[in-house]
């Protein structure tokens, strides 16, 4: 019953900069921990970074932390994926999700709706 759409990606230069955004569908958006993954040409998708529904309390994979942030508005059902410092290894489809559990993990199988996915390509 929920419904993510993600949105902003595109084309980057290394070291650039993108916002993804994420918008939820449905009256339970704050009780959902959400995440967001990426998949790579040629390879398996994997973890970027999730947020907890209960406190915000925010994960990071190796790869990706100082570099992204996580954060949501409840107000506006929306989760955002700030990603600054970018490079070419960055490139993937990004995908958003959510859970019914509140505590965020990061891990694919714990999550139970996904969105479309978003293309980001940072050139070198």
């Amino acid at each position: 019953q929920v419904q993510l759409v993600e949105s902003g990606g595109g084309l980057v230069q290394a070291g650039g900069s993108v916002r993804l955004s994420c918008a939820a569908s449905g009256r339970t958006f704050n009780r959902y921990a959400m995440g967001w993954f990426r998949q790579a040409p040629g390879k398996e998708r994997e973890s970027v970074a999730a947020i907890s529904a209960s406190d915000g309390t925010t994960y990071y994979s190796d790869s990706v932390k100082g570099r992204f942030t996580i954060s949501r508005d409840n107000a506006k059902n929306t989760v955002y994926l700030q990603m600054n410092s970018l490079k070419p290894e960055d490139t993937a489809v990004y995908y958003c999700a959510a859970t019914v559990r509140p505590i965020a993990a990061l891990l694919l199988n714990e999550y139970d709706y996904w969105g479309q996915g978003t293309q980001v390509t940072v050139s070198s």
